[in-house]
């Protein structure tokens, strides 16, 4: 056994290459199969009818019109061979062809720690009591157990695009199937019960268009935006994404047009941090409001090993669906594999470390909790934490680690046995946590997300009753609350203006260094609803992006129009402090100007840029809009491009959480014409096949799990990972194991 990990170990390592990359040759990536079959959304350059549409694809005769979208998107989707897919992107009203993708679930004392237990003490011009009455929120999820006593009389209508019924019930049922999602997230929103939502008596319609094990597709998410704007809801939640970084996906392009027709829509901007260009759709829908993840006053455990200038504190991200992780401050630490039964004999009283991927998260506790261990620690096989979920309740605390931590730990017990390990507890709160995706959004270089929220051990409902769930998921429907509260107090406010006063109203945070957090990690910082429903002066757009530098000679400059509304009743002077000088950096700003009550005027930011003498990448920051002893934060972004901005980066590869699959993760800051995992056999570099390929594929991350039988024979492998834009390709190889 003990040869066996050394062994694996190892792998790990950069081992040198015989031969360089460069002189290995990529076989052409696979042709599309004639037969190969798919559906895809349709976006067109101007509305057209069914009949129209019948027409224009007459010439195609394997592709069949599913849905016309008259509201979310003008465009439809389609059913056939891909070959005429590839056809049908070149006729001359068609704006963009684009296959389904699948969406799924991003996964109390947050309320008063947002300031919306002071908002109900404040009343809406009918002298009613701010609570969100008579505010419509639609709720695009896993659907809702309207049965459940918070929920009953919050709960107003349903619509389920999942079996295409009128029943939005949550999905019920074993074998992890079964959801809780969407009830948690109505229940942030606007539980009225026991529990109290941040917008307690506002109205909740629920689209069901996430199904069991919380995945849906392209054309239900766009189907339940179709019927939200035909009901008029006022606010718009979707707590749910994919990872793809790109403006134009049809969902990001139904948000946007959502909001054209008046609604406040806000969505969660993805869990897939904390590196940079992590946000996916429809997080980066450009009118949205994104939602990050911060962190409530919590108490956080963390695990002490070693002692003196060994001595490492790791910080634990508790599973979701376990115990509260309260163990005593000391106890056996042991490692366990996988977490197969056969592992764990000697587990009894101890705490388990266990390597992510060949058993659910579910079997892991389970095992262990069989075995008697006290508790279980579960370290990642790819680079970084995550967030894990268990099927049911387990009665043993259980926790993630990243993966560099876990494989110290391990280190250290392969060497030692059992180790002692100590627990400590600090209070923490307004940290950006860790999982949160960051922005910008490629190709517009937008910032994302817009603001933070409360998103880590947020207790809510669930079809049993209450639990504590963490994700940008949880952040978002604290924000679409906080928009019923706004729109209670100003019913006539556009979308645009409640996603100003959130944003301009927001609490910049911090990190451990005192630095403040990057403007695309953080938006405009942290939700205080007190404020921002109180706020009378109102920035159109809440941030700028002055986009990229695109290799031009001599100087670049950018101008960009605010419009500042004065909500108050007073008349207000307004003046711009100037930001920290930087290298190649010169704004212009307007001088003092006043606003009388009621009025808006616009107003006219000049950035000036010598990219010569210019010494990073990306610029952020806040400029400060002065009004008497108030400061409004405008978050600002530009990026300068650097010279061989890689195609592709940030690989990992590892066993899935299932039996018989594998995973693997890697990032295209800006999209690929064709990108693919080449395998090649490491004693001769004979090529092996594709692990994976694709054509045409928009920035962001990539993950994707692999069955078993579509890898070669058990063995070690170069692979080789390359994507090809512009005429660059870019390239990274590493040495994996299948088993």
């Amino acid at each position: 056994m003990m040869k066996k990990v050394v062994l694996l170990l190892s792998l790990l390592l950069v081992i040198p290459e015989t031969f360089p990359r460069s002189a290995i040759r990529i076989p052409p990536l696979p042709q599309i199969s004639p037969a190969e079959t798919a559906t895809a959304i349709v976006t067109l350059k101007e509305q057209a009818d069914t009949s129209s549409i019948r027409k224009l694809l007459e010439k195609y005769p394997s592709l069949k019109v599913r849905c016309v979208y008259q509201h979310a998107l003008s465009g439809f989707s389609v059913a056939g061979k891909v070959k005429e897919m590839e056809e049908l992107k070149k006729e001359r009203l068609i704006s963009n062809v684009s296959q389904v993708s699948y969406y799924q679930a991003e996964m109390e004392g947050s309320i008063p720690f947002i300031g919306a237990d002071k908002i109900r003490n404040l009343f809406d011009e009918k002298n009613q009591r701010i609570t969100g009455k008579g505010i419509k929120v639609g709720v695009i999820d896993t659907g809702i157990d309207y049965n459940h006593p918070d929920l009953r009389r919050t709960y107003r209508f349903g619509r389920d695009f999942v079996d295409g019924d009128r029943d939005p019930m949550e999905t019920k049922g074993s074998a992890g199937l079964a959801t809780v999602h969407g009830t948690h997230v109505a229940g942030i929103i606007a539980a009225n019960g026991k529990m109290k939502g941040v917008a307690p008596e506002a109205e909740i319609y629920a689209y069901r268009a996430l199904g069991p094990g919380g995945v849906g597709n392209t054309e239900q998410v766009l189907a339940a935006i179709e019927a939200a704007i035909e009901d008029k809801v006022d606010v718009l939640n979707l707590s749910l994404g994919n990872n793809v970084n790109g403006p134009d996906l049809p969902i990001s392009q139904a948000l946007n047009k959502a909001v054209d027709q008046g609604i406040v829509a806000v969505t969660s901007n993805g869990n897939s941090g904390p590196d940079v260009w992590t946000v996916g759709s429809p997080g980066t829908a450009e009118k949205a409001i994104s939602v990050g993840a911060s962190t409530p006053p919590l108490r956080v455990p963390y695990l002490v090993a070693g002692l003196g200038a060994r001595r490492k504190e790791i910080r634990l991200m508790p599973l979701q669906g376990v115990e509260e992780w309260n163990l005593s401050f000391s106890g056996l630490l042991m490692y366990g594999g996988v977490g197969y039964r056969k592992e764990l004999h000697h587990a009894k009283g101890k705490i388990v470390l266990l390597k992510r991927g060949k058993l659910t998260f579910d079997e892991k506790v389970r095992n262990a909790e069989k075995a008697g261990a006290k508790g279980v620690i579960i370290y990642n096989n790819t680079k970084g934490g995550f967030i894990g979920s268990l099927e049911e309740q387990r009665n043993i605390p259980a926790a993630s680690i990243d993966k560099a931590a876990g494989e110290r730990l391990k280190q250290t017990l392969l060497i030692g046995g059992n180790g002692d390990v100590r627990f400590l507890y600090k209070k923490e709160e307004d940290k950006l946590a860790d999982f949160s995706s960051r922005g910008p959004v490629t190709v517009t270089w937008g910032i994302k997300p817009d603001i933070l929220a409360p998103g880590v051990a947020i207790k809510s409902t669930i079809p049993s009753g209450y639990l504590a769930l963490q994700g940008t998921s949880m952040a978002a429907p604290h924000v679409a609350g906080a928009s019923a509260l706004i729109l209670q107090a100003h019913p006539d406010w556009s979308p645009g203006q409640v996603k100003s006063a959130l944003m301009s109203t927001s609490k910049p945070l911090v990190n451990e260094n005192r630095q403040p957090y990057r403007t695309y990690e953080q938006g405009a910082g942290r939700l205080q609803i007190d404020k921002a429903v109180k706020a009378d002066t109102i920035l159109v757009p809440g941030s700028l992006s002055f986009g990229m530098y695109e290799n031009k000679e001599g100087i670049d400059e950018h101008l960009e129009k605010v419009t500042v509304g004065n909500e108050g009743k007073t008349i207000k002077h307004y003046s711009f402090t100037f930001p920290k000088r930087e290298q190649g950096i010169t704004w212009k700003f307007p001088s003092s100007f006043t606003v009388k009550p009621g009025e808006q005027k616009q107003i006219t930011i000049g950035l000036q840029v010598s990219p010569n003498e210019m010494e990073k990448g990306i610029y952020d920051g806040y400029l400060t809009l002065l009004e008497g002893t108030n400061r409004i934060s405008l978050p600002f972004l530009y990026v300068k491009e650097e010279p061989n901005y890689p195609r592709v980066m940030g690989f990992d590869f590892g066993e899935g959480d299932k039996e018989g699959t594998y995973r693997y993760e890697m990032y295209l800051p800006r999209g690929a014409e064709e990108f693919g995992i080449a395998l090649y056999n490491e004693d001769n570099l004979q090529f092996a096949g594709f692990m994976d390929w694709g054509r045409n594929n928009p920035g962001g991350m990539v993950k994707k799990d692999i069955p078993r039988e579509k890898l070669p024979p058990k063995g070690i492998y170069k692979a080789i990972v390359f994507a090809k834009k512009s005429g660059k390709e870019d390239r990274i190889d590493a040495m994996i194991q299948i088993e």
